[in-house]
């Protein structure tokens, strides 16, 4: 009706349909239309596949587990930095219905334990060691704990040589696009480590839908140097890859700004994967000039809000004209929203964009549930085929996220536009409330990069007898920088309403991260309350 408020609803295109195919099924097809060209390339371990290659590799290594007694639905953790084994893994597990467990390559013994047991994974695949892992020291600590796990399999090593020789029968087996397919534990930035079980139908359709929406098709090289533990790897990147034909470019076992930047000058890389933490790296790193990046043309920014400032860099000095943002969570396999290649470039350092195709996002008022008017700000929920099908066996904290129309509640606050462009201002938990004023920090983490001395900014809220809460902004400075603490408050103070200056200022190096690049403010919090000798509320 006409003079009606438009409400903070909105769903993506439905034209094109949802793959009905399970990860093994989408393998053998894509290999056999396009079974010359590259599949895989591992940088670090002279590693080149084309799909031809890397479905036979598949297929002897599920022989493999099938003939040394997994089975479909037992639980399979790997605990590994990216590697060409951790691909033929999740496509062999995939192809046998088995669960792939995706651990954490920087978990410790205690982490491990957790996620193993709770998981009852039947295996564990790893390597002895990485960096200052010693995975197979921390294995021992907690063995005794574990009373699922029958075997450990270590990368390198002759029972994972073994694997590989089995000459058996692949099973019959008769799989649906429904089944759990993948364990993903995610503890965000709240340190409380959850199941995410995600199925076939899930994961193949987010990466689909990602590569559609980035333009893919068989020509594309995607240099993935996030982490395939985490969806923004395993999904956004290699079933990314898989549903259109197009090749994924594994720089380093880990991140590494200067290997990433020169696979893709070697490769000829049309995308780039990265979170706001690793461009930001990449732009910094010495030499930077050096490296010719101009056969990029898109890529993925995610996993946390993307500084203006970073973006336009990006786009200018990295030749990703078509880069786009991406908004989810694990629990949404993980994309929920995407800027579009044609957005200009405002849409795609203001906004994370729109909905995804075959995805319906809200806005609420996290009180009553209530859908808001465009404008507001309220908790992104978001519905379709890409939320789980729940933690795996945890019904309680299932339902907490999880509502009757099978929406899942984000826990992040949002404002939708009159276009029904998203943008994320922040995470509920993260709100700061000032003497009744609400802060949302990613404001003021704005500004502070538009100060040429600034590196990186994070804002938090900490304890205060007065106010409730008061602002404490972490920042780290470009080499040679000289602006103080009190200069930056200064900044702040020409700019932003007074109850939005950081009374605290924080210089450091680091802000401690979880491995896929987002900063745990819970953190920050936690150690400025003790710094600066604060009583928590």
């Amino acid at each position: 009706m006409p003079g009606m408020t438009a409400l903070s609803l909105d769903s993506g295109p439905t034209d094109v349909p949802l793959l009905e195919e399970t990860v093994g099924q989408c393998l053998r097809r894509i290999a056999g239309t396009f079974a010359d060209r590259d599949a895989l390339v591992v940088a670090h371990q002279g590693v080149r596949l084309s799909y031809a290659e890397l479905d036979a590799q598949v297929d002897r290594l599920a022989r493999g587990l099938h003939d040394q007694g997994l089975r479909q639905g037992d639980r399979l953790a790997i605990w590994s930095p990216n590697c060409v084994e951790w691909t033929l893994l999740q496509y062999a597990t995939a192809r046998l219905g088995i669960i792939l467990v995706t651990v954490n390559p920087a978990y410790r013994s205690h982490e491990l334990r957790h996620v193993v047991r709770q998981s009852g994974s039947r295996w564990l695949v790893c390597p002895e060691r990485f960096k200052t892992s010693d995975y197979l020291a921390m294995l021992t600590e907690v063995r005794a704990d574990l009373p699922a796990l029958e075997r450990v399999v270590v990368l390198g090593s002759r029972d994972w040589d073994d694997l590989l020789r089995s000459d058996g029968e692949l099973p019959e087996l008769h799989l649906l696009p429904d089944d759990p397919i993948n364990i993903q534990y995610t503890s965000g930035t709240t340190g409380f480590a959850k199941g995410a079980t995600l199925s076939h139908r899930n994961i193949i359709n987010n990466g689909y839908f990602v590569g559609l929406l980035c333009g893919y098709t068989e020509r594309d090289r995607i240099c993935v140097p996030v982490p395939f533990y985490h969806c923004f790897g395993m999904v956004m990147g290699v079933l990314g890859a898989l549903t259109h034909g197009a090749c994924v470019v594994v720089p380093a076992p880990s991140f590494e700004p200067a290997a990433t930047m020169q696979i893709v000058q070697d490769e000829r890389c049309t995308s780039l994967y990265g979170v706001p933490t690793m461009f930001i790296a990449e732009l910094a790193e010495p030499g930077f000039a050096t490296y010719d990046l101009s056969s990029l043309r898109t890529g993925i920014m995610a996993g946390s809000p993307c500084p203006a400032e970073v973006m336009k860099r990006v786009v200018t000095e990295m030749a990703m004209t078509e880069v786009t943002i991406c908004y989810g969570m694990t629990e949404t396999s993980p994309v929920s929203t995407q800027t579009r290649s044609d957005d200009d470039l405002q849409r795609r350092v203001a906004t994370v964009g729109r909905s995804h195709p075959q995805v319906t996002i809200k806005v609420i008022d996290p009180q009553t549930g209530a859908v808001l008017p465009r404008g507001a700000v309220g908790e992104l929920c978001t519905g379709g085929y890409s939320v789980m099908t729940g933690y795996w066996a945890d019904l309680e904290r299932t339902a907490e996220v999880l509502d009757s129309q099978g929406f899942m509640h984000t826990g992040d606050l949002a404002v939708m536009d009159t276009d029904g462009y998203l943008s994320i201002v922040g995470r509920i938990k993260d709100l700061v409330i000032r003497g009744g004023e609400n802060v949302y920090p990613r404001e003021i983490e704005e500004l502070l990069f538009t100060h040429p001395e600034v590196l990186d900014a994070q804002v938090i809220g900490v304890p205060d007898a007065r106010y409730g809460e008061e602002l404490c902004a972490w920042v780290r400075l470009r080499v040679g920088a000289e602006v103080s603490e009190d200069g930056l408050r200064a900044f702040c103070r020409e700019r932003l309403a007074h109850y939005k200056v950081p009374r605290y200022v924080r210089l450091t190096d680091t802000f401690p991260m979880t491995v896929t690049g987002k900063v745990q403010k819970y953190l920050m919090r936690e150690q400025s309350t003790a710094e600066y000798g604060l009583t928590a509320t």
